[in-house]
């Protein structure tokens, strides 16, 4: 009774290929967990089940809906996880097949850019011509394509991706003598393991009877060749899904996989949500008006189950008056008509548009929340507790021991650390494998290799007591006898600041804690896995963030999965959203800057305002602005002359 037809349609549709285009804000959750639970129903031993998507928050609300449709909790649930927890699962199980130790660590972004900074010094590249953020993005992008180091030279066009692609090598040597892997290789070396390793392959398809895909339009090349290796044998496999909102290509999405599922699976069902709980149908008019503007898609339309106002287009001088009139509005809102806060969006395409409602939202004294920002596992102090923890889990990681094996301070200056560095490479050999023999490296000061063997021994005891004590003991023990507080008295002089820096690092201790109680068998090694693949996921506090009674102020891709009762889409205007390179490259990336539009008008549930300036500041000049042509498709004027010359790349009249 809680189904409407093609959802129970979904829902019981129990084997074979399954293809479910969920339109935004059908009840894409709903069918899901029915689904699981319809599986069970039908005795399917729920441990054959294998269900997965793209964050820790969607996949733990798939266990809790679905264990509550069952009404008991039963002895083995369902295996529930993200992409990247499931290469994991399968990582620790035969990685040693491609040369790394099963209790690989997993390298962060802080990590990673150690790394690089160290290839680029070893291959002398200054950072004129490549930066360490630089080589990641080149690595990165290279990894998304599943391009090996070896491939990459053969790709290099210009002098930076030549040293890069000769960067990316050593970089990968050094990621595989510290045992360690980034977060791109758990996709590439599990894809590795399943299409060159039949026996693993077969190993790992016969753990499931059942694979569920969330999300299936952001699945990149190497997550679908993973879904395609475990579901080929029994076929039963069900993906979920919106070609429409398909924003992430720039991360490596391939909106192709869901476009050509009725290829690679001939025999599938395909099966339309397209009943919104969400929007009204005036909303809903404007969106489907839109997307039909790309011509690769599902056809699909969205039927609304209310009515309401008609949306709003508002032109403004500027990107000051535009945020003047936002913030008016929605605090004549709050005060005539009993809204809150929390239910306004302000959605913007790029980071550097918020600044301006910044200001006027304090100004008007109205509470609000900036997604986005620095994670709570970029902040210094907690980076610095988890380079200990890791260096205790993994004494390989090099990374993690240059960073604090002088915080705090002990003696051990840069010189020392460079010529520790220096005997390393020159022995071939990881840093830590030499302190043993410190006394016995060259150009070190008596005081140099007494502080060395004071730091090896305090780290060596802290491992033995791995072996003996929990990992919150041994966490806790470990802050307090680093002195690591009396480290934040030292660098910050304001006594706020030393509070709210040590707040950070009981939060740790806190997590430690939560991680001990929720695992079977806690190790060091488990809750250093547990942080990687959350502290991954875009926000770790944007739950937190949504549930204080303010106005939300984020970016269009960060929207994705949300809804509010109002929103406010704002820079509505060409090289804005369409963004200007999307523009330049034309085709495909004008289509998912319309996706990503899409997106934007369907996270409004009552009323949708769309703003734009007449002008906006450049380099502090100000430049004048053209209406994007999405505004044109939205309300239905794309016979306007204006519409027409955006299509052929000129430049509209000024109205």
């Amino acid at each position: 009774m809680d189904l409407n037809p093609a959802q129970y349609d979904a829902v019981n549709t129990l084997s074979g290929p399954l293809l479910v285009l969920a339109g935004a804000g059908t009840g894409k959750t709903r069918v899901v967990t029915y689904r699981i639970a319809e599986l069970i129903r039908n005795r399917i031993r729920p441990d054959r089940i294998l269900a997965v998507t793209f964050t820790n928050k969607a996949a733990d609300e798939m266990q809790q809906r679905a264990a509550a449709l069952l009404g008991k909790r039963p002895k083995v649930r369902p295996e529930m996880s993200t992409f990247h927890s499931l290469c994991v699962r399968i990582l620790r199980r035969h990685i040693q097949q491609l040369g790394y130790p099963s209790a690989f660590a997993i390298y962060d972004r802080g990590d990673q850019e150690g790394v690089a900074r160290s290839v680029l010094r070893e291959i002398k590249g200054g950072d004129a011509l490549l930066r360490p953020g630089d080589l990641l993005y080149l690595i990165g992008r290279w990894k998304t394509a599943a391009v090996r180091p070896e491939q990459a030279a053969a790709l290099a066009e210009t002098d930076k991706e030549h040293l890069g692609a000769a960067a990316y090598r050593r970089y990968q040597n050094a990621l595989k003598a510290a045992g360690s892997l980034d977060f791109d290789d758990l996709l590439l070396c599990t894809e590795e393991l399943l299409t060159q390793f039949p026996k693993v392959r077969r190993a790992e398809a016969d753990r499931f009877d059942h694979l569920l895909v969330d999300e299936y339009q952001d699945t990149n090349g190497s997550q679908y060749r993973i879904v395609q290796s475990l579901a080929a044998d029994h076929r039963n496999l069900c993906v979920v899904g919106d070609d429409d909102q398909s924003i992430y290509g720039w991360r490596g999405a391939e909106v192709a996989h869901i476009l050509r599922f009725k290829n690679d699976w001939p025999e599938a069902k395909v099966v339309r949500l397209e009943v919104n709980y969400r929007s009204t149908r005036e909303i809903l008019a404007w969106s489907n008006r839109l997307i039909a503007f790309n011509k690769l898609r599902h056809v699909k339309t969205l039927r609304a189950t209310c009515s309401g106002e008609s949306p709003r287009v508002r032109q403004l001088k500027d990107e000051i008056e535009e945020a003047k009139f936002v913030v008016a509005d929605l605090a004549d809102r709050i005060a005539r008509h009993r809204r809150r806060p929390k239910d306004f969006a302000i959605l913007c395409r790029t980071n550097e548009q918020p600044r301006s409602f910044e200001m006027e939202l304090r100004r008007a004294n109205i509470p609000y929340v900036l997604m986005g920002g620095m994670s709570f596992y970029d902040r210094k102090e907690i980076r610095d507790v988890l380079a200990y923890l890791k260096l205790l889990a993994n004494p390989a990681d090099e990374v993690s021991l240059l960073r604090i094996i002088n915080v705090p301070a002990r003696g051990i200056g840069q010189t020392t650390v460079k010529t520790l560095l220096d005997a390393a490479i020159h022995a071939g050999k990881p840093m830590w494998e030499l302190l043993p023999k410190v006394r016995e490296v060259p150009g070190l000061t008596a005081t140099a290799v007494q502080a060395v063997e004071r730091f090896r021994t305090m780290i060596e005891r802290f491992r033995r007591q791995m072996k003996e004590q929990s990992p919150l003991q041994v966490v806790k023990t470990l802050i307090r006898d680093v002195s690591y507080k009396d480290e934040l008295t030292r660098l910050y002089s304001e006594a706020d600041e030393q509070e709210a820096r040590w707040a950070s690092v009981e939060e740790v201790v806190n997590a430690v804690a939560g991680y001990s109680h929720r695992a079977t068998d806690p190790t060091l090694a488990g809750f250093l896995q547990e942080v990687a693949l959350t502290a991954n996921e875009a926000e770790d506090d944007k739950e937190s963030k949504l549930e204080r009674n303010a106005v939300a102020l984020m970016t269009l891709h960060a929207a994705k999965g949300l809804e509010f009762p109002e929103v406010y889409m704002v820079g509505m205007e060409e090289g804005t959203l369409p963004h200007h390179r999307s523009v330049a490259d034309a085709g495909a990336s004008v289509d998912e800057e319309r996706r990503l539009c899409y997106v934007g008008v369907t996270r409004a549930q009552r009323r949708l305002t769309l703003t734009l300036a007449l002008e906006r500041r450049k380099w502090g000049k100000s430049r004048p602005t053209h209406p994007s042509r999405f505004l044109y498709e939205l309300t239905g004027q794309a016979d306007n002359p204006n519409y027409q010359r955006v299509q052929h790349g000129q430049k509209p009249q000024r109205r």
